[in-house]
């Protein structure tokens, strides 16, 4: 009995010592998976906002204080009144920024003719034969307080879009909102805070506030320049040749321009809740 009791005793020893031995080692595997774990006092590498931008070598003094990280925001740009010389600015500060062409031309032929199209087609006679270019408006936006427009014209489709895209990135501004609407006076910016009119050529454009829910009561291409803009309700009445869609267009950013830059006291801005720009989030949301 006290060999069987002293073998016993000899095999339990053995397996405690093996238990022993793998506890070390899951001890020590976790203390290895627990160091390459980035501790949250780590100092955090910056955040890349647009990847497609690594291999832009800036020309302009405002495009290398970007590429350098001495400029973070556009709005430091657009308030001292800086030239926007480089569209890359544009792809690095608003790095959701959105673009869509207007219908400005029309298609032509007996059965399809009339047809609305993105490009303009215009032909011009030479000796040697009809030379036809084409023409292109372009919007961009962020849907959240800036917006472009820009014109391109060339001798094929590809270039010209490419070209009306580029400028309207030159020509971003920002717009201010609010809640002008006396039947809603919700303070939220979904509208703009007052009455506004621009004009091109014989197309005048007058905007106005409308209440919230009410939508874009404006002509169908004003209606994506508008949304890309952040504005989500207004009432329009339109004046003069609108059929010529250039100048219908020209005169909706021509009111934008003097929304933007219209001035108001504290007391107003206040109470119709005046945003100029993007919305000022809180940390929490």
């Amino acid at each position: 009995m006290t060999e069987e009791k002293i073998i016993k005793t000899e095999e339990t020893n053995e397996l405690d010592a093996e238990k022993i031995v793998d506890d070390e080692v899951t001890l020590e595997v976790e203390k290895d998976v627990l160091t390459e774990i980035p501790s949250e006092e780590a100092p955090l590498e910056p955040v890349k906002k647009n990847v497609e931008i690594e291999g832009w070598k800036p020309k302009t003094g405002v495009g290398k204080k970007v590429k350098d990280g001495l400029i973070n925001d556009i709005d430091d740009i657009l308030d001292a009144g800086l030239p926007i010389l480089e569209p890359e600015i544009v792809d690095s500060l608003v790095p959701d920024l959105q673009n869509e062409l207007l219908l400005i031309g029309q298609s032509k032929g007996k059965f399809g003719g009339g047809a609305r199209r993105i490009f303009k087609q215009t032909q011009k006679k030479t000796p040697e034969g009809n030379k036809p270019s084409f023409s292109c408006i372009a919007v961009v936006g962020n849907g959240d307080g800036y917006v472009g427009v820009g014109s391109g014209k060339s001798k094929d489709t590809v270039p010209a879009r490419e070209k009306a895209i580029r400028i309207a990135k030159l020509n971003l501004f920002k717009i201010k909102r609010g809640c002008g609407s006396w039947e809603c006076n919700c303070g939220s910016p979904h509208t703009i805070p007052m009455a506004i009119e621009g004009k091109c050529g014989s197309v005048r454009i007058k905007l106005m506030p409308a209440p919230k829910g009410k939508g874009l009561c404006v002509e169908q291409e004003c209606q994506k320049v508008l949304r890309l803009a952040g504005i989500r309700d207004v009432w329009s009445k339109t004046f003069g040749q609108t059929r010529v869609k250039t100048n219908l267009i020209a005169a909706l950013v021509d009111a934008l321009k003097k929304l933007s830059e219209s001035k108001f006291n504290s007391a107003t801005a206040k109470r119709v809740g005046l945003v100029e720009g993007k919305i000022k989030r809180n940390e929490n949301e």
